[in-house]
């Protein structure tokens, strides 16, 4: 059974910094592309980066020269660096990941979500 499990969140300080981790557990054969969404009690699922395996990446507008998406697919784990953090950054992120299995399988797969949380 392949899943996503996500890591890193928790409680930081206006202007701290955070790295959330976004593992692929299972028989997988590459991560294609990976995007970090956040989400508070209440609202819509709010789209913050987006990576391919080739490198290419894209920011909402609200968190661009602030955070970073990355893929290293030897360690099938893609991360979200997050610096300069505000209090409007508190939300609970999920990661979701379009992956390849090595039959040609297909998966679009969501992590469980993962706090972060932003204050004196």
């Amino acid at each position: 059974q392949v899943q996503l499990v996500e890591s890193g969140g928790g409680l930081v300080q206006p202007g701290g910094s955070l790295t959330l981790s976004c593992a692929a557990e299972g028989s997988i054969t590459t991560i294609a592309a990976m995007a970090w969404y956040r989400q508070a009690p209440g609202k819509q699922r709010e789209l913050v980066a987006t990576i391919n395996n080739s490198g290419g990446t894209d920011f909402a507008d609200s968190v661009k020269g602030r955070f970073t998406i990355s893929l290293d697919n030897a360690a099938k784990t893609g991360y979200l660096q997050m610096r300069s953090l505000k209090p409007e950054d508190t939300d609970v992120y999920y990661c979701n990941g379009k992956i390849y299995g090595p039959h040609l399988e297909w998966y679009d797969l969501w992590g469980q979500g993962t706090q972060v949380t932003v204050s004196s």
